[in-house]
């Protein structure tokens, strides 16, 4: 199974250990080494793992973000690329140049969406148009770094608006699809979330969430960051996701 990125976690578990003492032999009155099992209480490391969404998982994911999209809209919420216009017309917290290519990012990424949903959705599809779909995939990701590389300086102004509310939603699809842990190496990788339904699997993440699961308390911080950066980051390399871990270790994310 492919992978974004796997990281160990150290949990507490009761584990029986056995250790070798030495005892006298009633019968023989010998010393004798004896094996002696008792359960005792360490931590052991569990394996997280990320896993890469296959080509299925990205049409849904995509199509996740269009429904949630349409929804925000349907109740008055403003794209970016309307409050981007809004401001570029009136002026505002957003300077000209900064409202224009936001403006002009926000179409060339819509364009990007439009070709492939049309491609995705072609019944027959030749090996020229999965490379289509897979470059398209790549310079939409291309797309949204640029965009958030400069709305990183109007977060306040962006935080509400109807593409940021669709974009935490797809970063959720994403984590409770991809969200995978292994307590030793003889066993099979788990899925977190194990419900049919994305709606059954959200449940799922709340109850995980203020319930209480151990495994997940600890990790999923660093999941959620992980995840981001990735969505974020098309061209991320191994190296890449290692200097965030040890970013996130030393506390400086």
């Amino acid at each position: 199974m492919k992978e974004i990125y796997s990281f160990n976690v150290e949990v507490e578990r009761t584990v029986e250990e056995t250790s070798t003492k030495k005892r006298k032999n009633k019968d023989t009155g010998k010393m004798e080494e004896v094996s002696v099992a008792q359960e005792v209480k360490k931590e052991v490391p569990v394996k997280i793992i990320l896993r890469e969404p296959n080509r299925r998982q990205l049409e849904e994911a995509d199509m996740e973000y269009s429904i949630e999209m349409s929804k925000c809209i349907k109740r008055g919420i403003l794209t970016k690329a309307m409050l981007a216009k809004k401001y570029s017309d009136s002026g505002g917290l957003l300077s000209e140049e900064d409202a224009q290519f936001l403006t002009r990012k926000y179409s060339e990424l819509g364009d990007f969406q439009n070709k492939y949903t049309r491609l995705s959705t072609k019944p027959k599809k030749t090996k020229s148009d999965e490379d289509k779909l897979k470059n398209m995939l790549g310079e939409m990701a291309e797309k949204r770094r640029e965009i958030v590389d400069m709305e990183t300086s109007y977060s306040s102004l962006f935080n509400h608006t109807a593409d940021t509310k669709a974009q935490n939603r797809v970063l959720l699809w994403y984590l409770v699809n991809l969200s995978f842990f292994q307590e030793n190496e003889s066993e099979e990788m788990k899925p977190f979330f194990t419900a049919e339904s994305m709606e059954d699997k959200i449940e799922e993440y709340y109850d995980l969430d203020e319930g209480g699961n151990d495994i997940f308390d600890i990790s999923k911080d660093k999941l959620s960051t992980i995840l981001s950066f990735w969505y974020f980051s098309s061209n991320a390399t191994q190296e890449d996701f290692d200097k965030l871990n040890e970013d996130i270790e030393s506390g400086n994310v």
